[in-house]
């Protein structure tokens, strides 16, 4: 058996920014909750599509504010956005998903968590985590937990992590904290782009391998000595960085792999939340219910 685990957050943002806007009867903005409703609908109607759990930031913030200032937040974000967390959360109970709304820790913390989980357990074949969020590469284990760019229809197993970033899964963590992370509001190492990272790292797999001496680098890099001077004066500042891009696995989800099986909407739940975004024309695509 396959597990999807969904980064809901990032399906609610993609229909923010593609599904075309639209009013509740009571005048709310619901066009991104409508765009997630017929999303995750469209998700199940795949027959190889058995076990589900989408993860929510409940809200933005999370324990790595409290380690960097100028980690990512709320902060600038629409209100009409913003309002439809609550909802698209109560679409995914609906839908009979188990569903992780995230406080302190952050939905790519659950995929994450869910990832290793569900892989350890000899049951399930393959592990599909349905985000295109480079931070959750570093979560991709040989063909057995994948990513999957479900917009664009691309899959990611761990030669394909290699192959779009130049590095092995284990160093995604230390390549962002060396590149930075502009979504999530950390700079990264100046001087130190994508590729010198990639390069130096697929041969010392970590930032605290690499020798400070350039002169010992066994690998061509252009700018050596400045990407090295860099680094010697803001070690301290990219292990922090890797911290920040490091995902934990221990975030609180209750489920195991029996509850994580989708037995089908609940129908009462479904129409009631459909209705209250007006989009009720979206159940009839439900392949399965509940009761």
């Amino acid at each position: 058996m396959n597990v999807h685990v969904v980064d809901g957050t990032y399906e609610l943002f993609r229909s923010w920014f593609g599904a075309p806007p639209a009013r509740a009867a009571d005048g709310t903005e619901v066009g991104a909750s409508r765009g997630v409703l017929r999303t995750l609908i469209a998700l199940v109607n795949d027959p190889q599509v058995t076990h589900v759990g989408v993860a929510f930031d409940h809200v933005i913030e999370s324990f790595r504010n409290d380690l960097y200032a100028g980690y990512k937040t709320g902060a600038g974000l629409p209100a009409e956005l913003t309002d439809q967390f609550p909802i698209v959360e109560e679409v995914s109970r609906a839908l009979g998903f188990a569903t992780w709304p995230l406080v302190e820790f952050e939905a790519d913390d659950g995929l994450a968590t869910a990832a290793a989980r569900f892989a350890a357990d000899p049951r399930v074949d393959r592990v599909v985590i349905a985000t295109p969020d480079k931070d959750l590469a570093q979560c991709v284990r040989g063909t057995r937990v994948v990513m999957w760019d479900r917009r664009r229809e691309i899959v990611l197993d761990e030669d394909g992590v290699r192959a779009k970033f130049g590095v092995s899964p284990e160093s995604i963590p230390d390549w962002l904290g060396l590149v930075g992370d502009d979504a999530d509001g950390f700079p990264g190492i100046p001087k130190w782009g994508a590729k010198s990272a990639a390069t130096v790292l697929a041969r010392y797999g970590h930032i605290e391998a690499i020798p400070d001496d350039p002169s010992g680098w066994d690998v061509p890099v252009r700018g050596a000595a400045a990407l090295a001077e860099q680094l010697r004066g803001r070690r301290d500042e990219a292990y922090l960085y890797r911290t920040l891009a490091t995902l934990r696995t221990d975030a609180p989800l209750p489920e195991d792999l029996d509850a994580m099986r989708w037995r089908g909407a609940r129908r009462g739940a479904l129409e009631a939340v459909a209705e209250r975004i007006g989009d009720l024309g979206a159940l009839a695509r439900v392949p399965r219910w509940a009761d």
